[in-house]
């Protein structure tokens, strides 16, 4: 597809001459006399690059270029001189232009500045389409799930999304907390700058402190170099740290530091750096906890706990199962490049009955595998590889059903309760005794003994 450009010139002759040395160059040229027109023109469409003459009538080269640049600042202009007014060529570098040309034209010269400044407008135009792509999948709209516990999530998230407040993110693996540390930043006013996460127990204790705040040359054995750290390449943006609860005594009392003083110094360097980031903080265990074991500093703990948000696990809000598992067969029809199957009524019960101790990360490799199991059209239990996880749980709301309804046969049969309790928790434990004791809390010859009572099948 051909580059539109915008040719800004005066003179049609010269116009003309432009075209001519560019003429083997996929470029589609639009075309402007005067300055006035070369505005008008910009803002009614849209161009790739813009090449302009300084001397214009109506208005000036310098101030095409400056309406240019205060729309689109990062669009490329080339501007065009004549031979001996460098200066000219040098204040449109200064207020933004990417390049000049001096009359009379070196052919070779003109088509070498097109070609890197189209080759910069159009890395500019992937960047800002990824960007976009991101925001859009980082939009709160986006996060999948409507049950209440979800909803709380997103609320506070979206109130604090609009302040540059500390976050702390609590909750199991896998529930999804950098999904709502990017969306936080990606709807803060700091979305323009970077966002960093780090995991604070990937790396070792003794790497951890120059990961984050960087190093001078010589600062240790093979630091050869200064190297910025997470905190400076995060500057106007975002730096996430993921399971600070892993993060050691020594590194947490420096990082108390910046956080108090907003400044730090790289290892082995005595200058001092502002910090210019805003810090969201998660872990999978228990910070206050830890406070009072004197394995986190509570200092730091109450510095990075101003304004928390716990996110549930995936067990407590089972409503959201099947609309998450549909959003991943989707996702993953998209990669495989074939048709989304459904899932069964029996392999979403199966869905919504496991315990998802991995959370929502379990839940989608599940459906990974079950989509490379399933050949047909339909996702069947058989296709879900489901881990091993700890004894089912006697659901509470099915034994609590069990007593409104002896209460209205005139009274309570304790023996019949006891007997139902004992038929529930062998359908719980799928006719496992060993299994259904310890749901009980009885042995198991006892369990055996009831069994035999109630003159079931002997297991």
């Amino acid at each position: 597809m051909n580059a539109k450009v915008l040719l800004v010139e005066d003179e049609a002759r010269m116009r003309a001459v432009i075209k001519m040395m560019l003429s083997d160059m996929p470029l589609d040229f639009v075309e402007a006399a005067d300055g006035r027109q070369a505005i008008e023109t910009f803002d009614a469409d849209s161009f790739e690059l813009i090449i302009t003459d300084i001397k214009l009538p109506h208005s000036n080269g310098m101030e095409v270029l400056a309406h240019i640049k205060q729309s689109d600042p990062e669009l490329p202009v080339i501007v065009i001189t004549a031979f001996g007014s460098i200066d000219n060529a040098v204040n449109a570098i200064r207020k933004g232009a990417f390049d000049y040309v001096t009359k009379p034209f070196k052919e070779d010269h003109l088509i070498g500045c097109v070609k890197k400044a189209l080759k910069i407008s159009r890395l500019t135009s992937q960047v800002r389409y990824l960007r976009k792509e991101i925001e859009n999948k980082y939009n709160f709209d986006n996060i999948i799930g409507h049950s209440p516990p979800i909803c709380k999530v997103l609320e506070l998230a979206g109130q604090v999304a609009r302040t540059d407040t500390t976050v702390l993110l609590a909750g199991e693996s896998g529930t999804g907390k950098e999904l709502i540390s990017r969306a936080v930043h990606y709807n803060s006013e700091r979305s323009g700058g970077p966002f960093l996460p780090v995991n604070c127990a990937a790396i070792p204790s003794t790497l951890l402190e120059a990961e984050l705040f960087g190093y001078e040359k010589g600062a240790f054995t093979g630091a050869h170099g200064p190297h910025k750290g997470k905190f400076e390449a995060a500057a106007g943006g975002t730096l996430f740290l993921d399971e600070i609860g892993d993060m050691s005594i020594d590194v947490q009392a420096k990082l108390l530091r910046v956080l108090e003083g907003r400044r730090f110094e790289r290892l082995g360097g005595n200058r001092p750096i502002a910090a210019n980031v805003r810090i969201i903080a998660a872990t999978n265990r228990n910070l206050k906890s830890m406070v009072e074991q004197k394995l986190f500093r509570s200092d730091l703990y109450y510095r990075i706990n101003v304004f928390p948000i716990n996110l549930p696990p995936l067990r407590e809000h089972r409503d959201d199962i099947p609309e998450l598992a549909s959003f991943f067969v989707r996702e993953f029809s998209l990669n495989f490049g074939r048709k989304a199957p459904w899932i069964s009524e029996t392999a979403m019960a199966c869905l919504k009955r496991h315990p998802w101790n991995g959370n929502v990360r379990e839940l989608r490799n599940v459906i990974e595998r079950a989509m490379i199991l399933a050949k047909a059209n339909e996702i069947r239990p058989e296709h879900l590889i489901l881990n091993d996880s700890p004894e089912a749980q006697l659901d509470k709301m099915a034994i609590d059903q069990i007593v409104p309804f002896l209460l209205s046969n005139d009274g309570i049969d304790i023996e019949d309760l006891e007997n139902r309790i004992v038929t529930h928790a062998m359908k719980v434990a799928g006719n496992n005794v060993s299994k259904a004791a310890r749901l009980l809390n009885l042995t198991r010859p006892t369990l055996r003994y009831r069994l035999e009572k109630l003159e079931t099948k002997q297991y």
